[in-house]
């Protein structure tokens, strides 16, 4: 029982989190909308920054569970270019509202902040990721692939909220593939 509790204000506050925004969600909020007393909150999370952190390592857990699929068996190229298509087609997706570590990142930009530094971390990953592929594919500068493949997932994700969704995804993919194809 505790850890379904556990599970679903975790789960409550990420839907706040994302459609309303980390600061724009006040602990209250959350207790509100789980219907639940503000002590089983902090039963569960000491403070509304230890949700925050748990809702994002939850987020990347299954962000990259959902990108980990079905790919192991083909070359490096086509899974490098399957997940760069991955993420476009999330960011493409209506109900999409932005990356949550981005969206973290840009609602505390203090360096020293926790939150900050898992957002961060975050980046670092999915560019570690990108650059991990791009080797395997015998990409001689895979790491300035990688980031060039970064920023167009991460700027695809900021203009699909300012411009039509499905130019801005075909455009980016369009990027995306003449970036890998090109990249000696």
């Amino acid at each position: 029982m505790a850890t379904k509790m556990r599970e679903y204000i975790l789960e409550v506050a990420s839907d706040l989190f994302l459609t309303q925004g980390i600061n724009a969600t006040s602990v209250d909020a959350i207790v509100a909308k789980a219907d639940i007393a503000k002590v089983t909150l902090y039963k569960y999370f000491k403070s509304k920054e230890q949700l925050i952190l748990e809702y994002l390592k939850d987020y990347d857990d299954k962000l990259w569970s959902i990108l980990a699929k079905g790919d192991e068996h083909a070359d490096a190229e086509t899974q490098l270019t399957n997940l760069v298509s991955n993420l476009l087609d999330l960011i493409g997706d209506p109900d999409f509202k932005g990356f949550a570590f981005i969206n973290a990142g840009v609602e505390f930009p203090q360096s020293d902040s926790a939150v900050h530094q898992t957002s961060v971390e975050f980046s670092r990953n999915l560019r570690n990721q990108l650059a991990k592929l791009a080797n395997a594919a015998g990409k001689k500068n895979a790491d300035v692939l990688a980031l060039q493949l970064q920023m167009v997932i991460e700027g695809a994700s900021v203009s699909s909220e300012v411009q039509i969704k499905t130019e801005a995804i075909t455009h980016a993919k369009d990027m995306a593939r003449i970036l890998i194809a090109s990249a000696p």
